[in-house]
């Protein structure tokens, strides 16, 4: 872990409220880091609703593909998460680790291996030792407890430098309820259907089905459209648990995606998933700066988010973003190579409110020195207007820095 905290890190952290239906214990059990908690239990006293969408790395973990086997059941009664390790690439020993793990977790919660969720995250390739967390599960278990969250998502950190959580309000029919939310997510972020690790949960009454059509639909414009790093990592996993405990305070179970009770619920929920998936980019390795890039004039929202993704992904263009030079070209160069349909001659290019250039060409008021003020800001916004269609689409990124070189230069020693 990184001992500086991200100069883009949040100011302040909300408070997160316990919610009934989970409890939490996080414990350190030395699978990497020394002196730090490194294994986080979840429990769900009564079986709760569980969605989850995952990597679509063809390289996946084994605890992913632990969590792919029992989603189909739609209940959870525990999660355990295990940081410094992320047992992928690990063969017949990982399937072995997520059995064993499966197996002691079920005993210490009284409950299926099928109710059982896991996720791991840290060095690929290295066989993770279960026994040295297996033993502690029943003691944290007892521990366990509802107000826990800001230690939990410490629990999950690798290259983290900082805490992801969020949490926000919402309706359903009269009846209030609360979604909390943890992540974490440093390096190899360029999330595909999921980030590094994010786990949610609401004491919303929810059905399975229902949770998982609103957590597939919610990650298109949130984590989906993240990137730090274009890499997309095996263990990608975010789950969305509903405990139904507002059932006690008169919320009707919501059992279809189209009830229209769900509207504050599922703007809360994006929300939510929003704030997690920043906190993840802004807490990129070595970063120093955001930036949120807008595409519009593609050809359509697709072709605008693959525009897009093209130039946040980009080596120069986040190099130019760390040096703070605000080089237009390099961006034209990213839109060139997108694979999708682009006029050089309409080109219209942004930095902030500064337009740089326009027609194919710089702009005729260019100011070097006000483009030039733009780039030292933390938050850069960077505007593409293609001038060919309706398409348009926004994804997030941060710069790339000498940092992020030397934090994975020698990450496994």
């Amino acid at each position: 872990m990184s001992a500086a905290v991200s100069p883009l890190a949040p100011k302040s952290y909300p408070d997160m409220p316990a919610l009934a239906g989970v409890r939490m214990a996080t414990a350190a059990a030395g699978i990497k880091y020394k002196n730090r908690t490194d294994v986080l239990l979840m429990v769900f006293d009564k079986p709760a609703s569980v969605a989850g969408v995952f990597t679509k790395s063809k390289c996946p973990s084994a605890p992913v593909d632990f969590c792919r086997a029992n989603l189909p059941g739609g209940v959870a009664r525990a999660v355990v998460v295990n940081s410094g390790n992320a047992n992928a690439f690990t063969g017949v020993k990982g399937k072995a680790a997520t059995e064993l793990t499966g197996k002691s977790a079920a005993d210490a919660v009284g409950c299926a291996t099928s109710e059982v969720f896991l996720a791991s995250t840290g060095v690929i390739g290295e066989p993770l030792d279960a026994t040295k967390f297996a033993g502690v599960l029943g003691q944290m278990h007892a521990d366990a407890t509802g107000d826990f969250w800001q230690e939990a998502a410490k629990a999950i950190m690798t290259t983290d430098t900082y805490p992801k959580v969020a949490t926000r309000k919402a309706d359903i029919g009269g009846v209030t309820v609360t979604i909390n939310g943890i992540a974490k997510g440093a390096g190899m972020i360029a999330p595909d259907m999921a980030t590094m690790l994010s786990f949610v949960v609401t004491d919303a009454d929810i059905a399975p089905d229902v949770l998982q059509s609103l957590l597939s639909a919610g990650v298109g414009r949130t984590f989906n459209s993240v990137t730090v790093d274009s890499d997309t990592s095996t263990s990608d996993t975010l789950m969305l648990f509903a405990t139904g405990a507002a059932a006690d305070a008169g919320q009707a179970r919501v059992e279809s995606a189209d009830d229209a009770r769900l509207g504050s619920f599922r703007e809360a929920l994006n929300d939510l998933l929003k704030d997690l998936a920043l906190q993840v980019v802004r807490d990129g390795e070595g970063a120093r700066k955001m930036v949120e890039i807008t595409v519009t004039g593609a050809e359509n929202n697709g072709a605008a988010k693959t525009i897009a993704l093209s130039i946040a992904n980009s080596p120069l263009v986040k190099t130019a973003v760390a040096g703070e030079d605000a080089n237009w070209g390099r961006v034209v160069m990213a839109v060139g190579k997108s694979g999708e349909m682009a006029d050089r001659d309409r080109l219209a290019i942004w930095f902030g409110n500064v337009r740089v250039a326009v027609n194919g060409e710089r702009d005729p008021a260019y100011s070097e020195a006000d483009a030039s003020a733009v780039m030292k800001q933390e938050d850069i916004t960077v505007k593409v207007d293609i001038g060919l269609g309706n398409g348009q689409a926004t994804v997030w990124t941060c710069d790339l820095t000498k940092e992020y070189v030397e934090i994975n230069g020698d990450y496994r020693s």
